[in-house]
Parts: structure tokens; C-alpha cells; sequence
């Protein structure tokens, strides 16, 4: 392995790493415009032009503020959960393929910070151990309304993620990989997943709300029931962690998304770009077409965040367990059918 490649891939995870904290930081700028969009108000408009310095003035503010630390005999948890929460928001970026490939100074550098073969499952697993930084916070916190927002929040992704990888299952018969390089090298084109699997990408998108706990799924930090949820006790930077990493995390989902069912960096003509255009010139506005689709689903979601009202904690379990596990279910059996019939 040469010192080329290492500072080749180290570059890209810093870029990587930096792309998803700013567009995290924006994301607040951005759900505080559509809000007022929506409601006819103005937002944000007095630091910066168009109240762009927003969210540096919100994150210095945040940060600045005194730490506060609850009677609690578990300190060095309370301290560890949002930590945790906010290193798995970012590591999930690390398999993401944000372009094919651009040719620098000689080198073609793969556009992706790492490309394993069991790129979903990673995505899986790495989405699991976040549901441990909510429910420590919640229970370290030594309050009653945190702890039951923690555990809202757990039973919540639990079941969510056992729809979501169950509508994964038909996309994986369907693309025999679980590498996201290959499922966005496979949807060249407009041949996206999303017009051979729809009700996939919509299971798929219900219960990346829920992993999100946006509303209308957001149980866990509803206002007029538990305060401010499982991060009630906390303040400053191990407050701003878990904000952040909401925001990261829903940057992360609309990428993926979009690898998935999207095509990804694919685009219609990508081809012709590369044979008259260039390899480079096709591939940047590969980047830019993937950041567009990204953009379109953080403001869908952050749309029906305004638009429509929180389950009541029943109904949500009943979507979960009684409604998307056996559709999940029935589209693997469609799709397995599919296949041997038009194999």
C-alpha cells in the first residue's frame, strides 16, 4: 500500500467527513426556511445576507453555553451517549459513493472513502449501535421523561429496522450485491431501482422517518408529552452532538436513498457526457446530480415534518409491526416469483 493511496483516501474522508457536518449545520438553516416558507413567516434573516451566518451563530451560541451535569451516578455515560450518537452519524457516510471516479494529477481517485463488499450490512450495523447513544442519555440522565423518551425512541428504531431490512431483501434478489458501488453502477441511466421496486423505497422511506424520529414518528422528543425527550438534561456541545447528529443522520438517509432507488450519481446522457465531454467534466456533474437528489429528500422530510401531525404511540407500533414487516414480506415473495418467471 503506498503513502499515495493512504493520503488519496485520507483527503477523501476528510471531505467526506466535512460535507456531512456542513450540510448538517445548513440542514438547521434550511428546516427553519421551509418551516417559515410553509407558514408564511419570513425565517431566519438577520445574521449574514438571507440569514446565511445562521447556524455558525446558533452552533457558537450552543457550544458557548455553560455545561450542566444532572444528579447522576452515571456521569461518564451521560457524557458517552451523545458521543456515541454523533460517530455513528458520521461513520455511515464512510461507504456512500458519492461520484464514480475523477482523474488527479495522474491518479484516478475513486470517490468513495472505502468500498467493502457488504456495504449495506455495515450501514445496518452501524445504524444499530446508534440506538444505544439515545437510550444511554436517556437513562444516565436520572430523569423520568428522558428515560421514557429513550425508551420510546429504542422500541421505535427496533422495529423499524426489521421492515427495513426486510424491504432490502427484495432490492438484494433483485441486484445480487450489497455493495452500494455496484447497486449505483447498475442503475446507469434512468434503469433506477425505484421503478422496479416501488413499494421497497416506500417501506424503505417510512422507516427511515422513524430511525430519524421525525415526525410524523418523533415519539420520542414530542414537546407537549416529554419535554424535550431523551436529550432534556443536557446542554452546550453534548446538546449540540445529538442535534447535529439528527441532522447528520438525515443527510445520510436522503444519500442513501438515493443510491439505492435513485441511480445515484447516475444520470440520463451520463454516457455521452463521458465520450464527448470527458471523464472528469461527466463524473462532477455525476456529484452535483447526486447532491441535488439528496437536497430533494431532506426538503421532502423536512416538508412533511410541517405538514403533517404525530402518530399516537399505538398507531405507530401497529404501522410497524402489523402493516410494513408483512408487506415487506409479501414484496420479497413478488419479487422472488418475478425473478424465476423472467429470469
Amino acid at each position: 500500500m503506498d503513502s499515495a493511496f493512504i493520503i488519496e483516501k485520507s483527503v477523501v474522508i476528510v471531505v467526506v467527513f466535512a460535507i456531512t457536518m456542513i450540510m448538517a449545520m445548513y440542514s438547521t438553516y434550511a428546516e427553519r426556511k421551509v418551516a417559515a416558507f410553509l407558514q408564511d413567516r419570513i425565517g431566519p434573516n438577520r445574521a449574514g445576507k438571507f440569514g446565511l451566518l445562521q447556524p455558525l451563530a446558533d452552533g457558537l451560541k450552543l457550544f458557548s453555553k455553560e455545561e450542566f451535569f444532572p444528579n447522576t451516578p452515571n456521569r461518564f455515560l451521560f457524557i458517552i451517549g451523545p458521543a456515541i450518537a454523533m460517530t455513528t452519524a458520521l461513520m455511515t457516510s464512510a461507504v456512500i459513493p458519492w461520484g464514480d471516479r475523477l482523474h488527479v494529477f495522474g491518479r484516478d481517485v475513486i470517490l468513495q472513502a472505502t468500498d467493502i463488499d457488504v456495504s449495506l450490512l455495515y450501514i445496518f450495523g452501524v445504524v444499530s449501535v446508534g440506538v444505544y447513544g439515545i437510550m444511554i442519555g436517556g437513562w444516565a440522565s436520572n430523569n423520568k421523561f428522558s428515560l421514557m423518551g429513550a425508551v420510546r425512541a429504542a422500541s421505535q428504531m427496533v422495529s423499524y429496522e426489521i421492515a427495513m431490512g426486510l424491504s432490502m431483501i427484495a432490492l438484494l434478489m433483485m441486484t445480487g450485491t450489497l455493495s452500494l458501488k455496484e447497486i449505483s453502477m447498475q442503475q446507469s441511466g434512468l434503469n433506477w431501482n425505484v421503478f422496479y421496486q416501488p413499494l421497497s423505497f416506500l417501506i424503505f422511506l417510512i422507516c427511515a422517518f422513524a430511525e430519524l424520529n421525525r415526525t410524523p414518528f418523533d415519539l420520542a422528543e414530542c414537546e407537549s408529552e416529554l419535554i424535550g425527550g431523551y436529550h432534556t438534561e443536557y446542554s452546550s456541545m453534548k446538546m449540540g452532538f445529538y442535534l447535529f447528529a439528527e441532522y447528520a443522520n438525515m443527510f445520510i438517509s436522503a444519500a442513501i436513498l438515493s443510491v439505492l432507488f435513485f441511480g445515484g450519481y447516475n444520470y440520463p446522457g451520463m454516457q455521452w457526457m463521458i465520450d464527448n465531454a470527458g471523464v472528469n467534466t461527466a463524473n462532477v456533474l455525476g456529484i452535483i446530480a447526486l447532491f441535488i437528489k439528496i437536497c430533494g429528500f431532506i426538503f421532502f422530510i423536512m416538508w412533511v415534518r410541517w405538514t403533517i401531525p404525530r402518530f399516537r404511540y399505538d398507531q405507530l407500533m401497529n404501522l410497524g409491526w402489523r402493516i410494513l414487516i408483512p408487506l415487506s414480506i409479501i414484496n420479497i415473495i413478488i419479487t422472488g416469483i418475478c425473478i424465476l418467471a423472467f429470469k
